[in-house]
């Protein structure tokens, strides 16, 4: 990869950075501020600020593509860019209009399920990815139209609200994203397609950023304002990188946080219940998440659960599967 295209990465990662705290000032003077639940009397910590992230990710971008025309003279794949960002924008404007109206109220499920659909209409209209599948038993098999107007729309629906499940930890969504993208990230530069690559460590940079100031003690919260838009890349890079079965299998802590909220009836919360002495213990009796999980093993291994404690272990479990799925698909992905 040419050195020249470290630049639109660092780009990403300083706007960002020099972004978050006029953003925590604004939205504390707006009252665009959440409880730091997991803690005794939990601060007043400023919201949304995956608008920070989102804003660093798309000036990374608007570099990388200047950096091809300008001094490249490329124009190759522009048009799925632009449509990438389109998404990615859409998608932002719905997470955002869902944090000003609060956690508790609140866009409706399903109208923000429709709205996001909405949000794939760039990608369907590119017709982008591939429609044919290699399918168990089948082999492989043309599903034509149906691909972009069935599957794109429910790729980037399920993987855009199903990222949104698993947070309430300061950090674990940033640091989830980091995971994931740089994985993926990986994926697209063996695979032929580096300039998806540097599009996830724009995403990356920017998250890394924002990690700095929302790891335990969160001084922002990301909101969906970031949760959406990542869990969206996510899906975006999928489809366009032809690789939606890697990053299926890399997504299974969301698969299982998402069977675990189905079994609270997608009312439960992912919190813990914080302790005087700063520790973790279980908010319900019954597990109805993956920090669920993490707190109990640990208070069965002996261990006090500690927030960070928690965010740890879920990212290292979140590792061990893009491991495994490395080693599963090294011939796709390494040839």
């Amino acid at each position: 990869m040419n050195r020249l295209l470290t630049i639109p990465i660092l780009v990403s990662f300083f706007v960002t950075l020099f972004l978050i705290f006029p953003w925590i000032r604004r939205a504390k003077n707006a009252g665009l501020v959440g409880r730091d639940i997991n803690k005794i009397n939990g601060k007043k910590v400023a919201e949304a600020g995956g608008v920070t992230v989102v804003l660093g990710f798309a000036l990374g971008i608007l570099v990388y593509i200047a950096i091809n025309t300008f001094i490249f003279n490329k124009t190759d794949n522009f048009i799925e860019m632009f449509a990438l960002m389109s998404c990615i924008f859409f998608i932002a404007f719905i997470a955002f209009t869902d944090d000003i109206l609060g956690w508790k109220i609140g866009l409706r499920r399903r109208t923000r399920v429709i709205l996001v659909v909405f949000a794939s209409i760039p990608l369907i209209a590119i017709n982008a990815g591939k429609s044919a599948m290699n399918l168990p038993f089948f082999g492989v098999l043309d599903i034509g139209v149906f691909y972009p107007l069935i599957l794109i729309p429910l790729g980037i629906v399920g993987a855009t609200t199903t990222y949104n499940f698993l947070a309430g930890f300061n950090g674990l969504e940033a640091g989830q994203g980091i995971i994931l993208l740089s994985a993926l990230a990986i994926v697209s530069h063996f695979t032929g397609n580096s300039w998806l690559a540097v599009i996830a460590l724009c995403m990356v940079a920017s998250l890394i950023a924002f990690l700095i100031f929302n790891f335990d003690p969160a001084v922002v919260f990301p909101g969906d304002s970031l949760t959406y838009p990542v869990g969206g890349l996510i899906a975006i890079m999928a489809i366009l990188g032809n690789f939606e079965k890697i990053a299926v299998f890399f997504f299974i802590p969301f698969v299982i946080e998402f069977f675990l909220k189905a079994r609270g009836k997608f009312v439960k919360q992912s919190f813990g219940e914080p302790k005087k002495d700063g520790s973790l213990t279980l908010r319900y009796e019954k597990i109805y998440s993956l920090n669920h999980v993490a707190i109990k093993l640990m208070e069965k291994a002996g261990i006090k659960p500690t927030e960070r404690k928690v965010v740890l272990s879920i990212w290292l479990f979140q590792i061990a599967i893009i491991v495994v799925g490395f080693f599963i698909f090294k011939r796709g992905i390494f040839g």
